[in-house]
């Protein structure tokens, strides 16, 4: 159902902290010029879990404006699973595509547990559903075989894959065939899950440099491996960024310097300072003083 490269994207504050609908209408229209399928609002890059679900309701609804009927998504990852039931319903009859699914992110759910409760996310929301399994982040590993006894409902139709192990995606594959829409969901991963059969990239460094994002998904898929691996290589530096406890800040940062973007964050989350700062803007302009040599036809 859904294949692609799907940002994972930001939600822009204004200095008081109130949504920026009108950068975030900016940003998010990029993505999409620039040829990405989807998007995904409202999850651990988007600031999520520092939102009302009121305001969750109104980044889907600015997103919906922009993405000219492609896949719009809404994260849920909510403490408990009556609240997580709550946004499912509200998502629902605000039109999302589908719904891309946490475990709970402060309770650590048992295998039983995570069953039950993506099972009343899905039957709440009545939608599609992309399974979110990131065990490193979320302390909750949605394993091959979770996935398997959870096959039954058509409701689930993709998985966002983040384990960090890159022979989790072959191991899916390997288990359920093509049961799901398996994407991979870490950055400076992406190329090893695309060639090994994933369909998709749930990204993040694709908030700040789209195109090459959209370059490498497209030449790996037209098996034009050499040329995708040249632009993978240069953008690795920037997609480790991803992955860090820092990311959101990171690719704040990143949109601030490629596209002009802000990068006001909610609190308790600061702006990159100092050192670290530093490091950030060497590496993001590092990348940048090479980027006119890369060739992005694809």
């Amino acid at each position: 159902m859904w294949t692609g490269v799907l940002p994972a994207v930001t939600t822009k504050f204004k200095a008081d902290g109130a949504l920026d609908h009108a950068e975030m209408e900016r940003c998010f229209a990029l993505q999409i010029e620039a040829g990405c399928d989807g998007i995904i609002v409202c999850g651990s890059l988007g600031e999520g879990p520092m939102l009302t679900q009121a305001e969750r309701i109104e980044v889907l609804k600015l997103a919906q404006s922009v993405t000219k009927g492609k896949p719009t998504l809404m994260t849920v990852s909510e403490a408990g699973t009556r609240e997580a039931c709550e946004l499912a319903r509200k998502a629902a009859t605000a039109g999302a595509s589908g719904l891309m699914v946490v475990p709970s992110p402060i309770y650590h759910t048992d295998a039983a547990e995570t069953v039950a409760t993506l099972r009343a996310v899905a039957e709440a929301g009545d939608l599609p559903v992309m399974i979110y399994s990131n065990r490193l982040a979320y302390r909750v590993d949605v394993t091959p075989e979770i996935m398997e006894e959870l096959a039954s409902d058509a409701r689930f139709v993709a998985v966002k894959e983040s384990s960090d192990d890159i022979r989790r995606t072959t191991e899916i594959f390997n288990r359920l065939g093509d049961r799901y829409a398996v994407l991979t969901g870490v950055d400076n991963l992406a190329f090893e899950a695309l060639t090994v059969g994933a369909v998709g990239w749930v990204a993040g460094l694709v908030c700040a440099f789209p195109s090459e994002t959209v370059a490498i998904y497209r030449l790996i898929k037209a098996g034009r491996l050499a040329e995708a691996l040249e632009i993978y290589r240069w953008f690795r530096p920037l997609l480790d960024l991803d992955v860090s406890t820092y990311l959101v800040q990171n690719i704040k940062l990143a949109e601030a310097l490629a596209i002009g973007s802000t990068e006001y964050v909610r609190a308790p989350r600061a702006p990159l300072s100092g050192a670290r700062r530093v490091a950030v803007e060497k590496i993001i302009n590092d990348a940048m003083a090479k980027r006119s040599k890369l060739a992005l036809a694809a």
